[in-house]
């Protein structure tokens, strides 16, 4: 399996550069927790169900994509506000580095779990992770309303918020060992000529089965795909050498 790295490389034009944050101006500490507060109303809450039936299965999938969605819009709307789309995303991909492990979300929307012990770990969370203040009350929010199982899927429904906003392009670059930062340069440029976007943010995970070399997907759900992989070349070499079965007489 590839590791995801959540360090990302991020190419986009001088004037460009500030494209949904410029103009905003700061808000309140205040205006911080109204927002998340009335995002927060109505959403789904932990509570016991009875027993589903086989064509139920999707109600809750669809709940939480509506709720992953309503976070981050609420979030999407203070980060414009205060000027912070940038840190903002930013913070999110660590969150997700760190929700990755289901333990901690499980941690998290565990009713028996004192909500003095929940504090606690988003008080670490938010020291080694160096979160802005509205990111914390965001995952404070979260975590009140049981839905920290959800994180991921907000962190991805706020990227494209933000891909929306700044006319970005995700690339994900998979490669057998790190590259360096000229090469996501360039791979970024190529990128940002194909596309005709206005930025080009590279997100890079490692994958030793490709043997050397690497791939990029971008697009709609990572649709398209760049393979310059050793693993391809030698599958089409392969391929080139695939013999019909010949019947051998005893």
């Amino acid at each position: 399996m590839a590791a995801l790295r959540l360090a990302s490389f991020t190419l986009r034009p001088a004037a460009a550069s500030a494209s949904a944050s410029s103009g905003a101006t700061p808000a309140a500490s205040g205006s911080v927790s109204v927002s998340f507060a009335r995002a927060a109303r109505g959403l789904p809450s932990l509570r016991l169900a009875p027993p589903r039936r086989r064509g139920d299965l999707a109600r809750p999938r669809a709940a939480a994509e509506a709720a992953a969605e309503s976070y981050a819009s609420a979030l999407s709307e203070v980060a414009v506000e205060n000027g912070t789309l940038e840190q903002t995303v930013s913070d999110l991909e660590k969150l997700e580095k760190v929700f990755a492990d289901e333990a901690v979300a499980e941690f998290f929307d565990n009713p028996t779990v004192p909500r003095e012990e929940k504090a606690e770990l988003i008080d670490e969370i938010a020291r080694s992770s160096e979160l802005q203040p509205h990111v914390v009350n965001f995952l404070n929010v979260v975590v009140d309303n049981f839905r920290a199982a959800i994180v991921p899927q907000i962190v991805a429904e706020f990227e494209n918020v933000y891909n929306s906003l700044t006319g970005t392009e995700v690339a994900t670059v998979t490669s057998v060992v790190q590259l360096e930062s000229q090469d996501l340069a360039q791979i970024a440029q190529h990128v940002q000529k194909m596309t005709g976007a206005q930025n080009v943010r590279i997100k890079t995970q490692l994958d030793p089965e490709l043997i050397a070399g690497f791939t990029v997907q971008y697009g709609r759900d990572g649709s398209s795909l760049i393979d310059m992989s050793v693993r391809k070349q030698i599958e089409e070499i392969a391929s080139e050498f695939e013999l019909p079965a010949v019947p051998l007489e005893v």
